[in-house]
């Protein structure tokens, strides 16, 4: 699983960095909740391209 995670990730950065063509503008989401059962962070990193996007959530 690990491997398949780090292949995704290698691959969306090369995307990103401009090897295969103009760069691509990545896109980040990250906030936190607070509620009565604690505090609570998310996030994601996103990239798209044309009819193809990626999205990483945490």
């Amino acid at each position: 699983m690990h491997k398949w995670m780090l292949s995704l990730v290698a691959v969306g950065i090369l995307s990103a960095c401009g090897v295969d063509g103009e760069p691509v503008q990545p896109s980040l989401n990250a906030g936190v909740s607070v509620s009565n059962s604690g505090v609570h962070t998310r996030g994601g990193v996103g990239l798209n391209k044309g009819p193809l996007g990626i999205y990483l959530g945490f």
